[in-house]
């Protein structure tokens, strides 16, 4: 009986690098539910059923960006890895932080659902939310940059113009979240409003890889 050839190691590595990434995608998106609290029937003595479900709004919609939010990122990162040849250990540890900032985000999200409607709170739990989406884009950025440095781990035949093109796109979405940032000190909904348009414009499909 003739023993069946195992897969390349390079081809290997790259599909379990695809599976422990999905594993924690779907994990953190699923996390994000676990926060959305029933309410406590000692809390039917001061409302209805209806009103306290009416109340937690802010929950929802944190939970409901967050969760497109994430989505984006597992589906550009399904798309993104088939530029790759290859892994190697650095990748790898990289691609692990990046993984750890998406699976934190449950917790901003926590705290934007709970302390977005309160005046003396909102600022800090927005800063706080725009912290937590900005972090995974950092990390995206550092796999790509040690990625892409002269091929180091890309298809080979992957065009020059193209690879320049990400390396544009990832820099400006680190500084427009960045920015984002930097706005949430000030104006709380602006920073909103410019994270929930990043995440509208990642929802378009990405650009077709080039070859050379």
């Amino acid at each position: 009986m003739e023993i069946p050839k195992p897969l390349h190691d390079a081809e290997n590595s790259m599909q379990r690098v695809e599976a422990f990434s999905d594993g924690v995608f779907a994990i953190a998106i699923t996390l994000l539910v676990i926060e959305i609290k029933v309410p406590a029937h000692s809390e039917l003595e001061h409302a209805s059923l209806t009103q306290l479900l009416l109340k937690s709004w802010p929950k929802y919609a944190a939970y409901v960006f967050s969760f497109f939010t994430i989505g984006i990122f597992w589906a550009n990162h399904h798309h993104w890895l088939k530029l790759f040849r290859k892994t190697d250990h650095v990748f790898i540890l990289l691609n692990v932080f990046f993984l750890m900032c998406i699976s934190f985000l449950p917790f901003p999200t926590a705290v934007l659902g709970d302390y977005i409607t309160h005046p003396e709170q909102k600022q800090t739990a927005v800063t706080f939310y725009t912290i937590g989406i900005f972090l995974p884009a950092v990390g995206w950025l550092l796999l790509w940059l040690y990625a892409s440095h002269k091929k180091r781990l890309l298809n080979e035949r992957l065009s020059p113009a193209y690879i320049r093109y990400l390396t544009r796109l990832y820099f400006i979405s680190n500084c427009a979240y960045f920015m984002a940032i930097i706005i949430s000190l000030f104006n709380p909904n602006a920073a909103i409003i410019v994270t929930i348009i990043l995440a509208f414009l990642y929802l378009f499909p990405p650009k077709k890889p080039k070859y050379v």
